[in-house]
C-alpha cells in the first residue's frame, strides 16, 4: 500500500538535518560521493539542512572490546569517533554510503560501526530516519546496502531504502542511480515529517509535542538507566507507534 503524503504535512515542523557519511577514499573521484550528494541533493529539495562528512577525514581507531561505554558510558580511545558520533546524534536523518569492499563496507566504516555499541545498547537513534547508498564494480552491492541498513536499524532508526549500483562493466548506469538516490534523499525527508504529524496528531493536546514521558526507564534494555546513559535525556520520552 502506497500513502500519499498532503502537501501540508511537506512544510510541518522545524528545518530537517541530514547528515551523509560517505566512506570512500577516493575522495572527489568517488562514485560513492555521487550517489551521497544525489540522497542530499534530494533532501535539500525539500527544505531540509544538509550536513556532509568524508569518513576518511576522521581518525577513528578500532574498538578494544574493553567495555567500558557499557560500564561508565566512555569510551578509552582518543580519536575523531565522540565528534563524529555527535554530529549523527545531531542529526534527523543519515546516509551512509560505501563502495563494496569484498561484499562489505570499507574499513574506516566497520571501525565507525564497532565503536558503537554503546549507541545501540541505548538505542541512540530512535527516532531518526536513515538510508544507504553503495558502489561496486561487479556485484554484491546490494547486499552492502541491505547490512548498512540493518544497521541503522540496529541503532534504532527507520530504514527508508537505499540504492546499489555496479558500474563496472556498464558505467552507464550510474546517472539512474543518482537519480533514484535523488529521489531517495526526497522520501526520506518526507518520511520523517510524515511521522512529526502523526506523532504530533495522534496524541492528545495535554501531551507537550505529543510526547509522553516515561522517567527512569530503558525501553532499550528494559532495565533502570543507569547515570551515564546518554538516552535517557536524549531519549527518555517514548512515542506512541514509534517507541
Amino acid at each position: 500500500m502506497v500513502f500519499q503524503v498532503p502537501g501540508h504535512i511537506l512544510n510541518l515542523g522545524k528545518r530537517m538535518k541530514i547528515s551523509g557519511i560517505n566512506a570512500s577514499p577516493k575522495g572527489k573521484e568517488s562514485k560513492t560521493l555521487e550517489l551521497v550528494e544525489s540522497v542530499l541533493r534530494g533532501s535539500e529539495s525539500m527544505g531540509a539542512d544538509t550536513e556532509y562528512l568524508d569518513l576518511y577525514q576522521y581518525t577513528i581507531q578500532y574498538c578494544t572490546a574493553c567495555g567500558t561505554c557499557y560500564a561508565k558510558g566512555e569510551c578509552t580511545l582518543f580519536d575523531d569517533f565522540p565528534a563524529l558520533l555527535e554530529k549523527m546524534l545531531d542529526a534527523d536523518g543519515i546516509v551512509l554510503g560505501s563502495p563494496n569492499y569484498i561484499n562489505s563496507v570499507s574499513a574506516p566504516m566497520k571501525a565507525m560501526f564497532d565503536r558503537m555499541a554503546d549507541a545501540i545498547h541505548c538505542q541512540m537513534f530512535r527516532k531518526k530516519f536513515g538510508c544507504s547508498v553503495c558502489t561496486a564494480g561487479g556485484s554484491s552491492e546490494d547486499a552492502v546496502v541491505a547490512y548498512m541498513n540493518d544497521v541503522l536499524e540496529t541503532l534504532g532508526a527507520t530504514v527508508v531504502g537505499g540504492v546499489g549500483v555496479a558500474i563496472g562493466r556498464d558505467p552507464s548506469k550510474m546517472e539512474p542511480a543518482k537519480a533514484e538516490a535523488y529521489e531517495l534523499g526526497k522520501k526520506l525527508v518526507k518520511s520523517m515529517r510524515w511521522a512529526t504529524y502523526v506523532r504530533l496528531s495522534t496524541w492528545p493536546s495535554t501531551h507537550k509535542y505529543g510526547y509522553l514521558v516515561v522517567s527512569n526507564f530503558c525501553k532499550a534494555c528494559l532495565a533502570s538507566i543507569s547515570p551515564h546513559c546518554r538516552r535517557s535525556s536524549r531519549d527518555s520520552l517514548g512515542i506512541l507507534g514509534w517507541a
